[in-house]
């Protein structure tokens, strides 16, 4: 059977992978401890689960709008106006599938065929692939860990040729948990202005952020910025909903219309009886979130003492979301168990195979010589995690 050349050179998520590896040696009975997954190990709030049940008693099981019902559109747009002073129309959102197809529909939405996106690197692993699949190119400029993952705006200046449309900003970051600098989202915006681009702001990690932060997204800057930007978002990281599959973007109205007429092409209405549960989420009583967040953080600095005490591992704080970045190159071009490792995906596999700890290669996000590690475990699982990779790393 013949496949498009689309399908056969297209590979799946990385992190995707290595979560699928680790649950199957789990059900063969495996004691796996998952520092891949990107995922809440919390469970969804009851008042949210609550809020589907009656959904379902109320008949709301049917299609609904496909670009998603009033209720949430008005949610969101609430929700922006209270927590970031952001003011938007009903009618500038369109409901998805989850934030991952939120960014398809922007991409779908924006891209012709060889238009370039500038993103930053160590970038999300989906973020080129869905440009690419749309037709686009990504140009990607690399950040570095002693910057905190702060870009370069000369680098960024300097990428910006006739065929740039978009800059796409990811704060607090998948997968360094890096938050851009007001100054560097400023710099940004300008260089965005003086070129006349988009801006795709990828903030599914608002709520998730340290250290008595307050997130600011660079569409809060001033009105011109707002105009140009584009939101991407979801339930998914801040309420533990990720199998909800709830995402949304938020724009300029005709460019919300357009998304919207292309996902009621693709996918119709997102799930009639999630979308209700994401009204819920958020109207509701927000002390969930917080909880989350303030374990979160605890995680976060038990988890960056430990890793640090392991000799050739360097890791950043992270300012947000829910993963650690370390810098593992000291370990690369050594030979741990009779293999030489060579790259930081054979480390994972090696890590993987040998202690039962699942991480994700620095490669996947464009970033080698790095390994991420998600703290959305318990305690008792990083302690462990940290004993297992000391012994393979150190022994």
């Amino acid at each position: 059977m013949k496949i498009s050349r689309r399908a056969a050179n297209i590979q799946p998520s990385a992190t995707l992978s290595m979560a699928a590896r680790a649950k199957q040696m789990a059900r063969e009975g495996l004691d796996v401890i998952a520092f891949g997954v990107g995922e809440p190990d919390f469970p969804t709030p009851e008042h949210i689960c609550e809020a589907a049940r009656e959904a379902i008693e109320a008949g709301h099981t049917k299609y609904t709008p496909a670009s998603g019902i009033p209720e949430l559109k008005e949610a969101i747009v609430g929700r922006l106006q209270a927590e970031f002073g952001l003011t938007y129309a009903p009618d500038q959102v369109c409901i998805s599938n989850g934030g991952k197809h939120a960014l398809m529909n922007i991409w779908e939405t924006l891209l012709d065929p060889d238009d370039e996106v500038i993103i930053f690197a160590p970038y999300w692993v989906t973020y080129p692939v869905q440009i690419e699949l749309c037709g686009g190119r990504p140009v990607v400029i690399m950040t570095d860990a002693s910057r905190n993952f702060q870009p370069d705006l000369d680098q960024l200046r300097a990428a910006v040729t006739p065929r740039t449309v978009a800059i796409l900003v990811n704060s607090p970051s998948n997968p360094s948990g890096g938050i851009f600098e007001p100054e560097m989202l400023e710099g940004i915006a300008a260089i965005a202005a003086e070129h006349d681009l988009t801006i795709i702001s990828d903030e599914i990690y608002k709520h998730l952020v340290f250290d008595d932060r307050q997130h600011l997204s660079i569409a809060m800057l001033d009105d011109e910025t707002q105009a140009r930007t584009i939101l991407a978002d979801g339930v998914a990281k801040s309420y533990a909903m990720t199998g909800w599959r709830i995402g949304w973007l938020v724009g300029p109205k005709e460019f919300a219309v357009k998304a919207g007429s292309i996902q009621s092409q693709e996918t119709s209405n997102p799930c009639s009886i999630a979308q209700y549960a994401a009204v819920a989420a958020l109207t509701g009583p927000q002390d969930c979130v917080a909880e989350m967040r303030d374990q979160f953080e605890q995680r976060r600095d038990f988890f960056v003492e430990g890793l640090c005490e392991i000799e050739g591992i360097q890791c950043n704080i992270p300012a947000g979301a829910f993963y650690l970045f370390p810098d593992i190159s000291a370990h690369l071009g050594r030979e741990l168990g009779g293999q030489q490792i060579t790259t930081s995906l054979e480390l994972a596999e090696y890590i993987l195979e040998e202690t039962l700890t699942a991480t994700v290669p620095g490669s996947a996000f464009g970033a080698e010589g790095f390994l991420r590690l998600s703290f959305a475990c318990s305690v008792e699982d990083i302690r462990r995690g940290v004993e297992r990779l000391r012994s393979v790393l150190t022994g």
